[in-house]
């Protein structure tokens, strides 16, 4: 039976309505309210919940705030991640927005939506422009994911579900088809063979033979913020993983958790042999992703190379081997795509090819 009763502060001035709920079998649940007629409703749609066995007690999205939930999840989740440093960026953002202050259970599809809105006019302090509709997206797919673990495992149930499942998300930018056009590939090749990094042209050919990231091929370093100390973050691809024999370079470890083995081609099985092998270091190429990025950089310039990223290597090789006449299994397979889509974002191919394949 539900009780209604005025609330007073020290001064005995009328402050409110607060309801009482008490069940036997439920928990006792009150709720402060102005009116009087307030608390009734509340009352009565909370029994009427509890009669028909759908209650649930949402006193605790009530009493977690977004940020509280965010960094839940960086204490027990983020530590297994991979992409940890992004998605520790990403959390910041979110913890200091008027979002991370909210309770749980008062955001709405609306308050999502005014996020997403605001972060997309605001500008970004390292380039000057405004957010990119891509960095939103990925703030809101972490707040959903977050949100789920909370509903699904944390017991924090949201009486309208995800929010963020409720709202449109920004239009994702065009995807990037930059390949290498005319003699850009013999002229970078040039640039790289005067590096001063004697793995750059190396790594170049290989990444284009192969598709492989440039964080599955080199050591990749990066800053861990509360110690202020650099962390491996990847060991890159290692000599006790590449079979030259069966012309495969095994990958244990990806961006997408899952390990995969890639095939080689004759001339990614060349770039190997001809390698230094130094016993002591396990690393295939004896650099780091740092030295090959500022090594690339450099030699794109000398070779007046505009708007080419070591990461546009991948979309090459993956094109190249649609080119090939491989299948989108087989090209997944090398590549390690998940979805097909993905892998289309990843393929760009070039129409004068197809012409000749017409005929």
């Amino acid at each position: 039976m539900a009780s209604i009763g005025p609330r007073y502060d020290r001064d005995k001035n009328l402050i409110g309505w607060q309801a009482r709920v008490i069940r036997k079998g439920f928990p006792t649940r009150s709720k402060t309210f102005r009116g009087k007629k307030e608390a009734e409703q509340w009352a009565r749609s909370i029994e009427s919940e509890m009669d028909k066995g759908v209650w649930r007690d949402y006193s605790r999205a009530e009493t977690t705030t977004v940020a509280d939930m965010l960094a839940r999840y960086a204490r027990e989740v983020l530590p297994d991640k991979k992409a940890r440093q992004s998605t520790e960026s990403l959390i910041k953002i979110l913890t200091e927005s008027e979002l991370g202050h909210m309770p749980l259970a008062a955001v709405s599809p609306e308050s999502v939506a005014a996020y997403r809105d605001h972060r997309l006019k605001t500008i970004s302090k390292k380039t000057g422009k405004p957010v990119a509709p891509q960095t939103v997206r990925h703030a809101l797919s972490l707040l959903s994911r977050v949100v789920n673990i909370a509903m699904k495992e944390w017991g924090i149930p949201l009486a309208h579900g995800n929010p963020c499942l409720q709202i449109k998300m920004p239009t994702p930018a065009k995807s990037r088809d930059r390949r290498l056009l005319d003699d850009e590939e013999t002229r970078l090749l040039i640039a790289c063979a005067e590096s001063r990094n004697p793995y750059l042209r190396p790594a170049v050919i290989f990444a284009i033979q192969t598709a492989m990231r440039a964080g599955e091929m080199l050591e990749k370093w990066e800053l861990n913020k509360e110690s202020g100390s650099q962390e491996k973050k990847s060991i890159g691809l290692q000599w006790s993983d590449v079979d030259l024999q069966k012309r495969t370079a095994h990958l244990p470890t990806t961006k997408n958790g899952e390990a995969r083995t890639v095939p080689l081609s004759s001339r990614a099985i060349r770039v190997l042999s001809d390698l230094p092998h130094n016993p002591n270091d396990p690393r295939v190429f004896g650099t780091t992703y740092e030295g090959i990025h500022q090594s690339f950089v450099r030699a794109c310039k000398r070779a007046g190379i505009e708007d080419l990223r070591f990461h546009d290597l991948r979309h090459e090789a993956t094109s190249r081997f649609f080119e090939k006449g491989l299948r989108e299994m087989q090209v997944a397979a090398i590549t390690g795509h998940k979805t097909l889509q993905m892998l289309k974002r990843y393929t760009h191919l070039k129409a004068e090819d197809l012409a000749k394949l017409l005929g």
